[in-house]
């Protein structure tokens, strides 16, 4: 793990010099950004996939971008849920919450996966704040009767050893404090591989998005009905 992180944190560090690459911070102005969604069937339930370039599926094809490889996924395995690509490229937790009513305003919405925090951290905001943020969002869920599954990311050392610590906690404290399901690095088994990256060495390519997809959806397989 402390190897990963160092690793990490030099890919980090990269993207943060060339001002995080491709990835464009979501201004507040645009959180109510249009989505591209799939077509509303409110007969089923709906499970929202919230998130930033890393669920919208920044670099890939739609159908390679891993809502649509959950949604094929849970059809084959029986499940009738309908999935909600809700990801936008660079949003922050602050851009999370300021579009999350309208997010979760779906009919029958029961499943919210929460994966966001990867730009705060590209952009140093403070973890109090993120938390503060994320912890919104998941009131707002909760107050909907939400099940609610939280992808979490890592942190390197190279950001502070007090930062990196809070950072990483965050997603298990606020997991423990709603009774969430949690994916403590939904990264797991990408991070770090050529091969299964694109040229940033940070967002999956085909290949590493399928293996994303199949981390997902383990830890999701304990908040569906059939």
């Amino acid at each position: 793990m402390r190897i990963l992180l160092i690793i990490f944190g030099t890919i980090l560090t990269a993207l943060l010099s060339a001002s995080c690459g491709t990835v464009k911070t979501q201004n507040n102005g645009n959180a109510n950004k249009p989505l591209i969604l799939p077509a509303d069937r409110a007969d089923k339930p709906k499970i929202i996939a919230f998130g930033d370039s890393l669920t919208a599926g920044f670099g890939v094809a739609e159908k390679e971008s891993y809502p649509y490889l959950l949604q094929q996924r849970l059809n084959a395995d029986g499940f009738d849920y309908e999935v909600v690509n809700a990801g936008v490229s660079g949003d922050t937790s602050l851009g999370g919450i300021e579009r999350a009513d309208w997010v979760l305003d779906q009919d029958n919405a029961k499943i919210l996966i929460l994966a966001l925090g990867s730009n705060d951290l590209l952009h140093g905001m403070p973890v109090d704040k993120m938390k503060e943020n994320l912890r919104g969002i998941l009131e707002k869920a909760k107050a909907k009767k939400m099940k609610v599954l939280i992808c979490g990311m890592l942190a390197p050392s190279s950001v502070g050893v007090e930062y990196q610590r809070k950072f990483i906690n965050t997603f298990t404290e606020l997991s423990k404090e709603f009774k969430t399901e949690l994916l403590p690095f939904m990264l797991t088994g990408v991070a770090l591989n050529k091969d299964l990256n694109q040229a940033d060495g940070i967002h999956p390519n085909p290949e590493g998005t399928k293996i994303m997809t199949e981390n997902i959806y383990q830890k999701l397989k304990p908040l569906l009905e059939k």
